[in-house]
């Protein structure tokens, strides 16, 4: 299992609510990119990841967004499905660029205080969800 700790924002939690997209798919998700398999590495601590839908493959589910630090955190902020876009757009990827260096800088203190704030969610990992 991955010590990295794993968030997600408001928005994204939202999302993954209404695509019934549960925590420990977030987990493996996570899991996956600290085994170096990663969708796509945009540069910057931002990753892209797939998540399969419910009773469906990957390819034709969920693409996520992760301000992610090896090894240490990563942040879902931003989540779609293949059939409503293909992409991201360039000023979006420059945007998550500057958010990513923010975020990923945070000290404990400061990434506790957001969560206090309930800018971001930690999410839970079970080790049997984690393969």
């Amino acid at each position: 299992m991955t010590n990295t700790r794993i968030f997600k924002n408001k928005s994204f939690s939202r999302f993954a609510k209404k695509a019934n997209i549960c925590d420990s798919d977030l987990c493996q998700a996570v899991s996956n990119a600290e085994q170096g398999l990663i969708d796509a590495d945009l540069g910057g601590g931002v990753i892209k990841q797939r998540v399969a839908r419910q009773g469906a493959g990957k390819s034709s589910g969920f693409r996520t967004m992760i301000l992610f630090k090896i090894k240490s955190r990563a942040f879902f902020v931003y989540g779609f499905s293949k059939n409503e876009q293909d992409n991201i757009s360039d000023d979006d990827l420059v945007s998550l660029k500057k958010l990513a260096k923010n975020i990923l800088s945070y000290s404990d203190e400061e990434l506790n205080t957001a969560i206090q704030k309930k800018l971001f969610i930690e999410v839970t990992c079970n080790e049997q969800t984690i393969s």
